[in-house]
């Protein structure tokens, strides 16, 4: 999935090739997206790159080959600049604002992976953001990504390589499905129960058991609220 400033960079270089027959020029690019350096345009090419999307050719001066564009552009006549990503997140939403379910895509952070088996430590390596529909989101509460690993919640519809929104959250009711800290480092998804003075994280698959903790030991940092998944 595309960030906006990919999208607006790859139909800006298809609506030249387009009319042209070459693609623009790195300053043409960086003034059409308005960025401050092209330092920014070679980083987007080379995400474009990397997904597969464009094709530079080497020991040729403005180089780039269009590979493939992702349906919603593809469908559209040449030029069109699809509108994913409405405008950056704010740190917090004003009463009289819209609801927030009426934006149409918003970026969040893809922050690491998390185990749905045996737990592992979430990474925190820069990650690429991701567009996630608006309605997942609620209200001014911070919002995350992870990419899971494992199958122990295949029964709960989550399986390996799906990717989980999160609303971040110490708070937790049973039933829910859960980001778990255990014991101040590891991470995994589970489901939430309290019992007595201990907590189980259930997993979501026979061939894998649930564990039971100590309430001390387990801090939850955050719920389920959406899940990608590709194709």
């Amino acid at each position: 999935m595309l960030t906006k400033k990919q999208l607006d960079l790859l139909a800006f270089i298809n609506k030249r090739v387009s009319r042209d027959g070459v693609p623009p020029s790195f300053d043409e690019m960086k003034e059409a997206l308005d960025l401050r350096s092209k330092s920014g345009i070679h980083r987007l090419i080379t995400a474009l790159e990397e997904r597969g999307f464009i094709r530079r050719l080497a020991h040729r001066a403005r180089a780039i080959e269009i590979v493939k564009l992702p349906d919603s552009m593809s469908a559209k006549p040449a030029g069109f600049t699809p509108r994913v990503i409405d405008g950056d997140r704010p740190d917090s939403v004003p009463d009289d604002a819209l609801p927030i379910a009426a934006i149409h895509a918003m970026e969040l952070p893809l922050v690491g992976r998390i185990a749905a088996g045996v737990p592992i430590e979430a990474m925190n390596d820069p990650a690429p953001a991701i567009a996630v529909p608006g309605g997942m989101l609620s209200g001014s509460a911070r919002h995350y990504a992870l990419e899971v690993k494992g199958d122990s919640m295949v029964n709960a519809g989550i399986n390996d390589g799906d990717v989980v929104v999160i609303r971040e959250t110490s708070q937790a009711e049973n039933g829910d499905i859960v980001v778990a800290q255990i014991e101040g480092y590891e991470a995994t998804l589970k489901r939430f129960r309290r019992d007595g003075g201990t907590i189980v994280l259930e997993a979501a698959n026979p061939a894998h058991e649930s564990r039971r903790l100590p309430v001390g030991d387990v801090t939850v940092q955050g719920k389920l609220v959406g899940l990608i998944r590709t194709y």
